[in-house]
């Protein structure tokens, strides 16, 4: 029999979405449509570095040997933006590639040690520059919470909201951050090379702002003059998808991530892939999980990657699809020691391929492309890449092969990368490069096999 008690428990369970938030319906399927893999900026007493650390300005981990302690004198090669927030508003744009009706973002306090506040947050589509398109603009709550603080080590989910985003847009995130980031000395979390421009406001709550009032922006210069920027504590922008759509994250280092692409060029070899599966009618959600620096079996920017490969693909809700491009980093730090051999390579990536199938996932690998000439080559690099290219290509381990290399290389000289391909620094691809690799892939390998 059911009592008054009963029938005022029923009535609260049934009110609580108005009453704690919109809550994301069981049958529908989120998957992400854009991301930037996280990393941990651990603010160090200023240095500057050698000339053997400036041969490495791709990476943040640049060996002690080299480094020379100057006080008072910023660090010149640095991995990423070196800003801090108090009492202000961050606006990212996030190009996404497949669309849809529904959005929810992932926030993201990683490597954070104290909990990370947040004033406000609103979603929207961008409409040029740091302006947003008028009334698109959505509040964002956390289970209800629209002032939520995220826990040290933690990911919150927003609650979703309705919002139409069309295929190749660009949706916009603002965070109001009340608190001095400096000031808690904590780290913080964030993707150094978005190859984004980011905005960050004047002192206020700005979020949901029409025309965004900005102060600076989270750009920055390496130490070899590139110019990039760096995106902070967003981790995924999530869509209910309103038709069947896989989920591909290409998994990588700074050649996937996007260095000497350009910024906000959206040229990576993932966005020109993801073009080229709409054209041919594919329906694939393409994610970036590329770190600049990123290494198969040592720390680097940011962790190995067997460390963070469940964080960064197997999480990801609705995944089908993982592409594998990493070891060349592990390979050019290695320089000419024995270490890492060519059998701790593959073994690393053995266990990609394993992880990945576990969870039913098409796992695909990319061999190495081109790099002599590059500032960290050497003979026995070279050697180890080949015989890792070799394996990737012939043992049948992954699923399929994406030769990366084959579509790069000089056919007169295959250790060194096609002019036409190289940016300049022999190692990353430029635009015509990144534009190869993805043409070279197999459309096939994406079109959906099951019902």
């Amino acid at each position: 029999m059911l009592t008054f008690r009963h029938l005022v428990a029923s009535a609260l369970i049934a009110s609580s979405v108005s009453l704690f938030g919109p809550a994301a319906s069981a049958q529908e399927r989120w998957i992400p449509t854009w991301a930037a893999p996280d990393v941990a900026r651990v603010d160090q007493p200023a240095q500057t570095l050698s000339a053997a650390a400036r041969a490495f300005p791709w990476v943040n981990d640049v060996p002690d040997a080299v480094r020379e302690a100057a006080p008072g004198q910023e660090l010149e090669v640095a991995g990423g933006s070196r800003l801090h927030f108090n009492d202000q508003t961050i606006r990212q744009i996030a190009r996404v590639s497949a669309g849809g009706g529904r959005v929810r973002v992932v926030l993201s306090n990683t490597f954070g040690t104290t909990p990370l506040r947040i004033g406000a947050a609103q979603v929207a589509l961008r409409d040029r520059g740091s302006s947003i398109v008028a009334g698109t603009n959505r509040v964002l709550t956390f289970g209800g919470l629209a002032q939520p603080a995220v826990p040290p080590g933690a990911l919150l989910v927003s609650d979703p909201v309705d919002l139409a985003v069309p295929d190749f847009g660009d949706v916009v995130v603002d965070l109001y951050l009340p608190d001095d980031t400096a000031a808690s000395r904590s780290p913080v979390t964030y993707h150094p090379a978005s190859w984004q421009t980011n905005y960050v406001s004047t002192r206020g709550n700005h979020a949901g702002a029409v025309t965004f009032p900005v102060a600076t922006t989270t750009a920055y210069r390496r130490g070899d003059g590139l110019a990039s920027a760096s995106s902070f504590f967003l981790s995924r922008v999530e869509i209910v998808a309103a038709q069947p759509t896989g989920v591909l994250v290409a998994f990588g280092d700074s050649i996937t991530d996007g260095t000497q692409s350009g910024t906000d060029q959206n040229r990576r070899w993932p966005n020109i892939l993801a073009r080229r599966l709409a054209e041919a009618g594919i329906r694939m959600s393409v994610v970036n999980g590329g770190i600049g620096g990123g290494r198969v079996l040592a720390d680097g920017v940011g962790p190995n990657g067997l460390a963070r490969f469940d964080r960064d693909v197997l999480a990801m809700p609705g995944v089908t699809h993982v592409t594998v491009m990493l070891g060349i980093n592990d390979i050019g730090q290695g320089g000419a020691n024995a270490s890492p051999s060519v059998a701790e390579l593959i073994a690393g990536h053995r266990q990609f391929v394993a992880r990945a199938r576990a969870r039913g996932l098409r796992v695909y690998g990319a061999t190495l492309t081109p790099f002599e000439g590059a500032a960290y080559w050497t003979p026995e690099g070279e050697a180890k890449r080949q015989a890792l290219n070799e394996w990737i290509r012939t043992s049948g381990t992954y699923d399929a092969v994406l030769d990366f290399a084959a579509a790069t290389q000089d056919p007169a000289r295959p250790t060194r990368m096609r002019a036409e391909h190289d940016s300049g620094d022999h190692l990353h691809p430029g635009p015509g490069g990144y534009t190869a690799m993805a043409n070279s892939i197999d459309l096939g390998l994406f079109r959906p096999t099951g019902p």
